[in-house]
């Protein structure tokens, strides 16, 4: 009888297994330096922020009235809330509004052509003025506007 022949295994050769101890083991290490790497971040610095907070009608108009728009043209003449002034008018108008207004604000803005010294010196008068809520506008505006 010849059938087919069985041969035996060799001795010397293992069948491949996936080890899942040591797998665990290079896991929990990742998770480990993960954790300890995160504790020794320093913590995020931040700005305090102050945002504003809705406010009632009157006192809507209330600020409209404490805030001036200081324009400065291309030419060097100086808008006070879009009424043409000459730039040596400025201080006293500003001296004014602040007795009148303790909180005042003022706005400065230019057209496109306007010379950035001119705009230096309406910021000037605004803080020997003593007016602390300054803002400059920083996008484009038709002349006296």
């Amino acid at each position: 009888m010849s059938g087919p022949s069985i041969k035996p295994p060799e001795e010397g050769k293992k069948k491949a297994r996936i080890e899942i101890i040591p797998l665990i083991d290079v896991i929990f290490f990742l998770l480990a330096t993960f954790v300890l790497f995160t504790l020794s971040l320093d913590k995020i610095q931040s700005v305090d922020v102050q945002l504003p907070v809705a406010g009632r009608p009157d006192q809507q108009q209330a600020d409209e009235e404490e805030t001036v728009t200081l324009q400065v043209s291309d030419q060097g003449t100086c808008y006070w809330n879009k009424e043409l002034v000459n730039i040596t008018e400025i201080k006293a108008l500003l001296q004014n509004h602040k007795t009148r207004f303790p909180n005042a604000r003022v706005l400065v803005a230019t057209d496109d052509k306007a010379r950035f010294g001119v705009a230096v010196a309406v910021l000037d008068e605004v803080r020997l003025a003593g007016i602390k809520q300054v803002s400059v506008e920083t996008r484009v505006r038709s002349t006296g506007r």
